[in-house]
């Protein structure tokens, strides 16, 4: 019994000697290993939400007329810059002056007739005082004169009326600023009876622009007020303008189910390169941090192959560990330690080895060190074996697609 249980024994170990020898990875030469580095050093990061807007001047004012008549003069052109007050068009006044002639006819008239009823009741009251007139005569009397004041005060009205229109014929700018469109010519009838038609546009001050942006509803709850804004327009793709957030509008825009919210972003335009109407791409600095020890975001997702990291490791000189820390173990080189820190792999020299550090602030391109590693340390963001990609892919290729003639 003895001896058949040493024999199994016997084969169980030659079973497995047998397959450590197979299994045992083949090790890769050093010289074929390539690994990729970067250095921890000063930087920035920030957190950004992008769209589009709509740039437009900050207060623009459509000038239109209240009567109708034939466009006489015009005094401005496009790109006209005025001044509060200034006359900018004229209009026709032969119909105007016509009807406040005969509106000032009109007055007279019903002053006269005014004072005429006025000096009948002065002569008459005395008279119905001593009882010598009738109580239905002096009605009479109070009647017309009632009546002839209503007329005298509806004259006036029209008059003034008239007196106003003629001078609505003259159109003089609300604002300073700078005439962006003019939509009438000399000669040109304009009819005021239904609504009133604009004849300028005049945008206040083309140095102090605006961007309207719509921001999705996911972003809108990160944008505040005073963050800052980088954009761009197509006319100048290599010029980046900066403003800030100035207004956050509560009220939503729905668009095929897609909810979102405008925001107002000031853009001073001292040059007068932005123009209203363009089109601009908008970054939202919603976090930033400036001059902070960063490595690239790839280095913590770096995870070595078992293989490459002990065929290097075995051909170079025992690694120097941190004190305190033990070398790291091959089944265990998950990017996340134990504790909840990121690892990340440092290389001094020729040795590479783990070191868990804390991150604050990642943008998916760098990410913040907060501790765990000092500027200057080279962190690995990939390691390789050269030619690995060709190797592999002569043997296989794909299995749907015929060989050449003569291959097996």
């Amino acid at each position: 019994m003895k001896k058949k249980t040493i024999i199994i024994i016997a084969l169980l170990l030659v079973v497995l000697v047998s397959a450590a020898l197979v299994l045992k990875p083949k090790k890769v030469d050093v010289s074929q290993i390539d690994i990729q580095t970067a250095k921890a050093e000063k930087g920035n990061i920030s957190n950004v939400v992008e769209s589009t807007g709509t740039l437009e001047a900050i207060t623009t004012v459509e000038v239109g007329t209240q009567v109708s008549g034939i466009v006489d003069e015009l005094y401005v052109d496009y790109n006209s810059y005025v001044k509060k007050g200034q006359l900018l068009a004229k209009i026709d006044t032969t119909n105007l002056a016509a009807q406040l002639e005969q509106s000032q006819a009109s007055l007279d008239n019903a002053k006269a007739e005014l004072d005429y009823q006025q000096a009948t009741y002065n002569r008459m009251a005395p008279l119905n005082d001593k009882q010598l007139i009738s109580q239905t005569d002096f009605d009479q009397l109070v009647y017309s004169l009632n009546k002839a004041k209503a007329s005298y005060n509806n004259a006036m009205a029209q008059h003034k009326r008239n007196k106003i229109n003629l001078d609505y014929a003259l159109i003089y700018s609300p604002i300073d600023g700078v005439v962006l469109n003019k939509e009438v010519e000399e000669g040109q009838t304009v009819a005021a009876s239904f609504n009133t038609p604009t004849l300028f546009t005049i945008a206040n001050d083309l140095t102090q622009m605006q961007v309207e942006a719509d921001i999705d509803e996911a972003d809108i709850g990160q944008i505040k007020e005073g963050q800052r804004v980088e954009f761009t327009v197509d006319a100048y793709p290599e010029t980046v303008f900066e403003g800030e957030v100035t207004q956050l509008r509560w009220e939503p825009t729905v668009t095929n189910n897609v909810v979102t919210y405008t925001i107002i972003i000031d853009a001073p335009n001292p040059d007068y390169k932005l123009m209203p109407g363009m089109t601009a791409t908008i970054q939202v600095y919603v976090l930033e941090k400036n001059d902070i020890l960063v490595v690239p975001s790839k280095a913590l997702r770096f995870n070595p192959d078992p293989k490459l990291l002990m065929s290097y490791m075995s051909q170079q000189e025992k690694p120097e560990m941190p004190e305190g820390q033990a070398p790291p173990a091959m089944g265990s080189m998950s990017p996340q330690a134990a504790n909840g820190a990121t690892m990340v792999w440092v290389k001094e020299g020729s040795n590479i080895h783990p070191v868990p550090v804390k991150i604050g602030l990642n943008d998916d391109i760098n990410a913040e060190i907060l501790s765990g590693i000092k500027s200057g340390q080279e962190v690995v963001l990939n390691m390789t074996q050269k030619g690995a990609d060709l190797a592999a892919a002569r043997p296989g290729g794909n299995p749907f697609m015929p060989g050449p003639p003569g291959r097996r």
